[in-house]
């Protein structure tokens, strides 16, 4: 019988799950808990051909995950019968104490409540699912999985903020990266499959949050995500990159507080702030129809996106692929083209046939006299989670 792993990413009004194979990837069932501690609740439950929908409130993080249980009971797979060897958890932040995947004890627990000030609104939901699910399942080892793991790898010089090196210490203000385990899968499956472990790589996972890494010979050398997941890439609703004094210029002029800037930053930027929509699909149809704002948005998504490139082809000192990855990197076949055009001179040259064909799993869709191949690849950040558990198991 296969061993699998239960994967939970709990967060702070949700908790996702995967019932994983690590060595095939495969989800036997999945499911998700939205809502948590609003007045109606929704659980999605999915096993085989079997869907279970459920619309009941859930007042904290401990009720949910009993239901979770109780409904791989009901439904199925019964996690009695289903050889589980681990639980894996994503959690956010794991600075520079955790430079892979950690099996959950009381210090390591006490450390990730230690980082809190670093990832408020994720570590503290993340150690919350932690607590609840050993409490649930008290006889099979915890493994805690860091989005940040896989760039504690950065050299000095791109980890490093310029700033008072006492006050950085202090406060732990540096580079730490997010999205690590999706970097990590991916740009390891594109080595994989074009059979190159020295390969200069540039993987873009782009979602609702977006972020770029330059990875070579297996070893993240930058990432565009900083001390939190708002530095980088314009996103969903984050801004991405912008002057610090901004923040200075809300204050003074505008008389924004700081947590007013932060919604503003977080909440009210990137996309959103731009064409007043976050879903590419959306702004794409908006600038189709001759929207301005929804064109000049695209345009300046794109933009960020190309100076990334050339930055980290720069940094590593040459390229040999591309890589697209999560919601809109794998589907968005008109974001790939903007955000390849004009970059021949760097022989990155896209195949717009190919491009544009609509099909799953790995592909190469750049032109065969392109010196850099430019792939898709599905991301599958449960799949790394369940992989990593066992390395520590």
């Amino acid at each position: 019988m296969s061993t699998t792993v239960l994967v939970i990413n709990s967060g702070s009004s949700s908790i996702k799950y995967q019932l994983v194979d690590p060595k095939t990837g495969d989800a036997l069932a999945s499911g998700l808990v939205e809502r948590i501690g609003e007045g109606t609740s929704i659980l999605r439950h999915t096993y085989g051909d079997e869907e279970v929908e459920e619309d009941n409130p859930v007042p904290d993080h401990g009720i949910g995950l009993r239901r979770v249980l109780e409904l791989f009971r009901e439904v199925g797979p019964d996690l009695h019968t289903a050889n589980i060897v681990a639980v894996g958890h994503r959690v956010v932040q794991g600075g520079n104490f955790f430079t892979g995947p950690a099996l959950v004890d009381r210090d390591v627990k006490r450390t990730i409540e230690a980082l809190i000030p670093l990832a408020p609104l994720h570590n503290s939901a993340n150690l919350r699912g932690i607590d609840v699910a050993e409490e649930l399942l008290p006889n099979v080892p915890h493994v805690a999985v860091f989005d940040t793991a896989f760039f504690t790898s950065l050299p000095a010089a791109a980890s490093t903020y310029a700033i008072d090196r006492e006050v950085a210490r202090k406060y732990a203000i540096k580079r730490y990266g997010a999205h690590g385990t999706s970097h990590s899968f991916v740009s390891e499956t594109v080595s994989e499959y074009l059979k190159r472990m020295d390969l200069k790589q540039i993987v873009l996972h782009l979602g609702n949050g977006a972020s770029a890494s330059a990875v070579h010979a297996g070893r993240a050398v930058d990432t565009s995500m900083g001390l939190t997941p708002l530095e980088g890439l314009v996103m969903g609703t984050r801004s991405g990159d912008i002057d610090p004094a901004a923040v200075l210029h809300l204050m003074r002029n505008a008389h924004m507080s700081i947590d007013e800037i932060d919604k503003l930053f977080n909440k009210r930027s990137g996309m959103k702030g731009l064409a007043g929509q976050n879903d590419l699909r959306t702004i794409h149809a908006m600038a189709d129809a001759g929207d301005r704002n929804a064109r000049v948005a695209l345009l300046v998504y794109a933009h960020r996106i190309k100076k990334y490139i050339g930055a980290y082809a720069a940094i590593m000192g040459g390229l040999d692929a591309i890589t697209f990855t999560a919601g809109v990197g794998e589907n968005d076949a008109k974001m790939r083209e903007l955000a390849t055009e004009g970059l021949e001179f760097l022989g990155v040259k896209l195949d717009t046939s190919a491009n544009r064909k609509h099909k799953g799993g790995i592909r190469v869709i750049s032109r065969q006299s392109s010196k850099v191949k430019i792939l898709v690849v599905p991301t599958n950040e449960e799949w790394e989670i369940a992989r990593q558990c066992l390395t520590v198991i």
